[in-house]
């Protein structure tokens, strides 16, 4: 999606990779291998510095399982950085992934198509986080905290640019 959007990024797979970025998305995937992978390469007390020091930061997916301080019965915190609660694979397996319309205010304009596989969700949040998104029936699907943004669904499996723009325009401009 950056590349899209005629940005360079830049991978990040070891503690060195951090210098110079002016932001970072942690990605969907698994989030017990992503965490098992961030100890065993040494980013995750690099990580965890950055987000309590204010770095801009976007988890999508498994990366919102990895920002959260309190997880379900699941799994442990990783980054511990966002003060939100999250219950990993919410919705079911694989095969009750979906895909449907959310109003997010924040990006104006017409309902953002969000792709929800395996998603996580937002239970509980802290008083300093604001929930930029929710469902129909209310459930909390991304949120801020400071320059920590949440999305429980995949944006970027979708050719709508605007949440990418709202990162970068709203958290990593003029940092």
């Amino acid at each position: 999606m950056l590349r899209r959007m005629g940005l360079d990024p830049q991978e990040v797979r070891l503690p060195d990779h951090l210098d110079g970025l002016d932001g970072l998305i942690i990605p969907g995937g698994e989030s017990t291998t992503i965490v098992r992978l961030m100890c065993s390469s040494g980013l995750l007390e690099p990580l965890r510095t950055l987000a309590r020091d204010g770095f801009p930061i976007w988890g999508t997916c498994a990366g919102m399982i990895l920002l959260a301080k309190r997880l379900d019965e699941t799994g442990m915190p990783a980054l511990q950085a966002m003060d939100i609660t999250v219950r990993r694979n919410a919705f079911g397996r694989q095969v009750d992934s979906f895909e449907t319309d959310v109003p997010i205010p924040a990006l104006g304009g017409d309902p953002f198509h969000a792709v929800f596989i395996r998603a996580p969700i937002i239970e509980e949040v802290g008083p300093a986080v604001e929930v930029l998104a929710r469902l129909a029936d209310r459930t909390p699907v991304a949120a801020r905290e400071g320059r920590l943004l949440a999305t429980a669904f995949h944006p970027e499996l979708t050719p709508d640019t605007r949440l990418h723009r709202f990162f970068l325009d709203r958290f990593v401009a003029g940092r």
